[in-house]
């Protein structure tokens, strides 16, 4: 009888909780965004933060999120609409001891950004992954831009599928660079600044 391959235990990568194991869902119900990805998002961002708060609108195992925080932001609101997954974020912002630094929302896409308008939040680094076959990338993004989620200063970081293609620009939010990890690529926007300023690069 052939045993099932093992998923490589997901760690955090820097900071104060660097290599702490993280806990993930079993099976294909998530897609966590790879170590050799996470660590180059974070390497293009600057590697650390001082304070700050980020938005992980589809957190899944809430990775990106534990993170940043291991990285110095101050704040995260993770979200997923998987009730499974909200389990595996329960439970490592609790070993994490990340409870005052982390909210953690049970909602649909569409409700949490209509959520975060009406509170007023707003953003340093939104961090979107949804899952591939969604195909909402471009209405999320427009979202965003319309309920004006992302500060002036901050970079909304969306990961798809290599071969995905999204606009440049939406309203006042322009892509700056991109790359591609495996099967992925990574684009980052940044609201104002000028689209003709993009860098992109291939991994």
């Amino acid at each position: 009888m052939k045993k099932r391959k093992r998923r490589d235990r997901m760690r955090i990568i820097a900071g104060t909780h660097r290599s702490r194991i993280i806990a993930t869902l079993e099976g294909a119900a998530t897609r966590p965004t790879s170590d050799k990805a996470k660590g180059a998002v974070f390497s293009s961002l600057g590697t650390y933060f001082d304070k700050g708060e980020m938005l992980d609108l589809f957190a899944g195992s809430g990775s990106m999120s534990y993170e940043a925080i291991s990285r110095g932001m101050s704040h995260a609101l993770l979200n997923d609409h998987s009730k499974a997954a909200i389990g595996i974020i329960k439970k490592n912002v609790k070993q994490f001891q990340m409870e005052k630094q982390c909210t953690i929302w049970n909602l649909d896409y569409a409700q949490a950004l209509l959520r975060c308008h009406e509170e007023g939040r707003q953003f340093d680094l939104i961090f979107v992954d949804p899952p591939y076959a969604l195909g909402k990338m471009e209405e999320i993004i427009a979202l965003i831009d319309a309920y004006e989620l992302l500060k002036d200063d901050g970079v909304l970081v969306v990961e798809s599928l290599k071969e995905d293609q999204f606009a440049k620009q939406f309203g006042s939010l322009y892509q700056e660079k991109e790359a591609v990890y495996g099967i992925s690529r990574m684009r980052y926007y940044r609201k104002g600044g000028n689209v003709d300023d993009r860098i992109s690069g291939d991994v």
